[in-house]
């Protein structure tokens, strides 16, 4: 049995684990990340990363084909699924090397392996027992499947799966519509299948502001997806050339389903119940450090529960290792802040309150809203499909929330996490010079809607 002894031991190299780990060197700790699989997680090999390789695939495609509307002719494009997948694998592989590189870099001890917590210190690693006053657990999640709803990797997939496709799918069914549902449905869609996406609740992503869930509906809708709401897949039946779905009580035939509904913690066969360590639903229970409710072990990450987002994780991992090293500069995670994404055609984004929890929170707000077509860049772009809305507190102008929907606005949308940081008012806003023609214009035309200054609708 070989025993080393470190100041921080990380288990779990994702986004969350690996961005701690360089931090963690960067203030003088001796550091060690375990990993099972590959370093840097799902979100840098099967999740973020070789996703948007695909979907900028999808985008170049939707373009060559809609060629004619910018004065250009081109042959009608075709395309190599085994070659288009390689692509997006040959990006995750780069970037792994990448980690590798700053692991290295960092003089961060990489262990391979499956790690079991021996106690709040101590971290068993195969014939290895590695030591620390701190250990940070960033294991992740991973697709969550239901007993009548189980993956088999032909015909019904994960998005594990449907990264790595074995047949490019002709009708295809999308059970769930948060973040990775309609990136999978946005991307088939645009490489040609006929696309059906079901969610149980009242609007496809729910999480997101209302009048952003209409919008992406009737945009989808108008690309030839069918959206059904309220509707639950009962049943599937695989057959061998294809699977019989029931929804709602009907059956209809697919050629193969992408089961997107959730995702489940990585919290099993770690020691956790030994140790007692609270959870709440499987998602291990943390402050707003990150520390767990036993002495000397923390969570960061996917891990911990919603939102489950990569930037999550890293800035989680940054708050729990400058709090344990006792940085003056230490700052609490703040969730109103987290922004989200999603990467489909068009893209959406969003941070803070939607506008009914700002109601529901006892706020009274003042709400601005700009279209695409309004602003000269997007018709410019050939891309006029789109709608910005900003959420304001009518008594102190403290900007609530803000939602976007429309190309680019996973770029955009840092503007109003940067103004919410740093507590910035219409005011500040309002009087802010964006450049034109830009689409950020957009923002700032939402701004002055909310208070009736709105200069170009």
């Amino acid at each position: 049995m070989i025993r080393e002894n470190f100041d921080l031991v990380i288990i779990g190299s994702g986004p969350g684990g690996y961005v701690a780990a360089i931090r963690a060197s960067q203030l003088g700790m001796k550091v060690a990340i375990v990993e099972r699989e590959r370093l840097g997680g799902i979100c840098l090999n099967w999740g973020c990363i070789p996703t948007k390789a695909l979907l900028r695939t999808s985008e170049i495609k939707h373009y060559i084909d809609h060629a004619p509307a910018y004065g250009l002719s081109v042959e009608k494009p075709s395309f190599d699924l085994a070659k288009v997948t390689e692509r997006s694998r040959k990006v995750a592989n780069q970037l792994n090397s990448g980690v590798k590189g700053l692991m290295k870099k960092n003089k961060v001890t990489v262990v391979e392996g499956v790690a079991t917590l021996a106690d709040a210190n101590s971290v068993q690693v195969g014939e290895r027992t590695l030591t620390a006053k701190n250990v940070i657990i960033a294991t992740g999640a991973r697709a969550r499947e239901l007993p009548h709803l189980k993956a088999d990797g032909e015909r019904v997939w994960t998005y594990r799966h449907a990264m790595v496709p074995p047949a490019m799918p002709t009708d295809l069914l999308v059970i769930g519509s948060g973040a990775i549902g309609i990136e999978f449905a946005s991307f088939y869609s645009d490489m040609g299948a006929r696309v059906t996406v079901v969610e149980m609740l009242d609007r496809i992503l729910p999480v997101e502001d209302a009048d952003m869930s209409a919008f992406m509906d009737k945009a989808l809708t108008k690309q030839g997806m069918t959206i059904r709401t309220k509707a639950s897949v009962e049943k599937l039946e695989v057959k061998p050339d294809a699977v019989i779905a029931t929804i709602n009580g009907e059956a209809q035939s697919f050629s193969h389903v992408i089961i997107a509904i959730g995702i489940a913690p990585n919290t099993e066969n770690l020691g956790l119940e030994a140790l007692g360590v609270k959870t709440d639903r499987g998602h291990i229970v943390t402050d707003e450090w990150g520390r767990t409710n036993v002495p000397g072990l923390w969570a960061i990450g996917d891990v911990t529960g919603a939102p489950w987002l990569a930037h999550k994780a890293s800035h989680e991992g940054i708050v729990a290792v400058e709090k344990i090293a006792g940085d003056p500069h230490a700052h609490p995670m703040d969730k109103s802040n987290i922004p989200g994404c999603t990467y489909s055609r068009p893209q959406v984004a969003s941070v803070g309150l939607t506008e009914a929890r700002a109601k529901e929170a006892g706020f009274e707000v003042k709400v601005g809203k700009f279209p695409f077509i309004g602003n000269g860049k997007a018709i410019a772009l050939g891309e006029a499909d789109g709608l910005v809305k900003t959420i304001f507190d009518a008594k102190t102008g403290a900007l609530l929330g803000a939602h976007m929907v429309g190309a680019e606005v996973t770029e955009l949308i840092q503007g109003y996490v940067i103004a919410r940081q740093c507590e910035a008012t219409e005011a500040e806003l309002m009087a802010t010079i964006f450049p034109h023609p830009t689409l950020s214009e957009m923002m700032h035309e939402s701004v002055l809607d909310a208070y009736g200054r709105v200069i170009h609708m």
